[in-house]
């Protein structure tokens, strides 16, 4: 019989900065998080931060490594992408926005040039592929991975950040009728 080793205390503490440190960076944003802030969120001194993570910013870049784990595009109805994504882009954010690393990136890059560069980065790269998939035109892929760009982070912004009352109290399924039409019309529909 094998048994698994228990997590080094190294491994928990590893995560309890990174809990804290994404809760923290979702709370105040980029700038305003302190090394010390976090420290004290996880009960730990400062000094365990920086040994850990070596400074704010490589702490940060850890925070919000973010995978959108995107459906796969072949398995899903042609007609139905737009919808699909907006109900999966939703499900992401209706759980704990202090643990959503998307969320916490997202408001951060209106006032951290890297932050912003990482999420540029990351629509690139994970929903650009999506684009190229089932785009009528692989040419048009990177403009039309930016228009769903456009819509999801729009729609993040405004229910989970501004929480702009029409759309913060809109059903999920309202908004994948409404928004995935718009998002299908980008991946499929003439530009």
């Amino acid at each position: 019989m094998t048994s698994t080793p228990p997590p080094r205390r190294s491994d928990a503490t590893r995560a309890e900065i990174l809990r804290a440190a994404r809760a923290r960076f979702a709370a105040d944003g980029y700038q305003r998080a302190t090394i010390r802030a976090i420290a004290a969120d996880a009960g730990i001194d400062p000094s365990m931060v920086m040994r850990y993570y070596g400074n704010k910013t490589q702490l940060f870049a850890a925070a919000v490594d973010v995978h959108l784990h995107l459906p796969d595009a072949a398995g899903i109805p042609r007609d139905k992408l737009g919808e699909t994504l907006v109900a999966h882009f939703l499900k992401r954010w209706e759980g704990d926005p202090t643990d959503d690393a998307l969320l916490t990136l997202l408001r951060s890059a209106a006032t951290d040039d890297d932050a912003a560069s990482r999420l540029r980065e990351i629509f690139a790269a994970q929903v650009a592929p999506v684009a190229l998939a089932v785009c009528p035109d692989p040419a048009e892929a990177a403009l039309r991975a930016g228009l769903v760009a456009t819509q999801m982070l729009g729609l993040a912004f405004c229910r989970q950040i501004l929480r702009l009352p029409p759309v913060a109290a809109a059903t999920p399924d309202l908004l994948v009728v409404h928004v995935g039409a718009t998002v299908q019309r980008y991946l499929t529909g003439r530009l």
